[in-house]
């Protein structure tokens, strides 16, 4: 915990300025969300606008206006398309909660908790196909290959962290190839569509990929430290989740790569073959962060967040440009 409090004692990067910028667009992305998540099936739009109004600060659709916005951009497909990614988003987490059995997301009840798995399964389908239909009314070919790519992507993602939990023998390299597949692909497709609709060069399409990309891979990593380190109350979710589910995070690999035998026996006993005993999260809390896994997390995620801003560089010096860097350094140290 000692260098997460250190980084704590300097001014907290926030979306602030992000979102001041972009404040009369969001406001348009949150009634497109509102008026495409109804049917007359009376299921869907309730359970569906309970996930929708218990979402976070609606990140990845800022990242597309944002870089929209960047590119020069000054019509109007952004706002669809930024719809597109958060129900391409919202989806995921639906399926993601039902996979994982949540039951607590953003100190909320989740959608399966409330309702059951198969709505929440299939009302995720629903937003899943809103997605589609906004990326087919866009028009745009190129903005279709992207996002649909990413949504396959995720899908892969999801798949490969189900092979590894559970898997002590799992790699740093095949756990970032995770997180890259499952997280980081949708920032990345929302900040790279930014180009296509400014109309800008494949070298700045490679450049805002690489921006959304790395700031995601920052992302995870803080969201993966801080299911260790954070408060309940601070987080947002059950502390401990990932323990419970057996899922091998770099706090974890980390941990388990320095530690000595009986600790490695906890860990397979923990996480392996899921024995988890009264005071097992406690014990794997204390691990973490005898073994510098928090700090050395969070570094890593500091350093992402740093390439996100320098794939920036070729950008002019707009207050767009500066919130952006803002909006990745606040994805490498934010507390929930």
């Amino acid at each position: 915990m000692a260098g997460v409090e250190q980084v704590r004692a300097a001014p907290r990067p926030s979306l602030d300025a992000l979102a001041r910028l972009l404040r009369g667009d969001l406001d348009r992305v949150n009634r497109l969300i509102v008026e495409r998540m109804q049917s007359p099936v009376a299921l869907i739009p309730q359970l569906a606008g309970h996930i929708v109004a218990g979402g976070g600060k609606r990140l990845r659709p800022m990242l597309t206006l944002g870089c929209a916005r960047l590119c020069g951009y000054r019509g109007d497909r952004h706002i669809a398309l930024a719809a597109a990614v958060e129900f391409i988003h919202t989806a995921t987490l639906l399926h993601d909660d039902v996979v994982d059995a949540s039951e607590l997301r953003r100190g909320r009840d989740t959608a399966n908790a409330v309702w059951g798995n198969k709505p929440a399964v299939l009302v995720g389908d629903f937003l899943f196909s809103r997605s589609f239909e906004l990326m087919v009314a866009d028009g745009s070919l190129r903005v279709l290959a992207i996002l649909s790519r990413a949504s396959a992507v995720i899908a892969e993602g999801e798949v490969m962290q189900l092979m590894t939990t559970g898997n002590m023998a799992t790699t740093e390299a095949e756990y970032l190839a995770v997180i890259e597949a499952k997280t980081a692909e949708l920032f990345a497709a929302a900040s790279r569509i930014g180009a296509v609709l400014g109309e800008r060069p494949p070298a700045e399409e490679e450049a805002l990929d690489r921006f959304g990309r790395n700031l995601g891979i920052a992302f995870q990593l803080v969201d993966d430290l801080l299911d260790y380190s954070a408060h309940e109350a601070e987080l947002g979710k059950s502390v401990g989740d990932d323990f419970r589910d057996g899922k091998v995070t770099l706090p974890v690999l980390l941990a388990f790569a320095r530690g000595n035998d009986d600790e490695r026996v906890f860990w397979r006993r923990a996480i392996e073959e899921l024995d988890q005993r009264p005071g097992d999260l406690e014990r794997a809390i204390e691990l973490v962060e005898r073994h510098g896994a928090i700090t050395e997390t969070l570094a890593r995620a500091r350093l992402y967040a740093a390439a996100a801003a320098r794939a920036l560089a070729p950008f002019p010096d707009l207050p767009e440009k500066r919130a952006l860097v803002a909006a990745a350094a606040f994805a490498g140290d934010r507390s929930f």
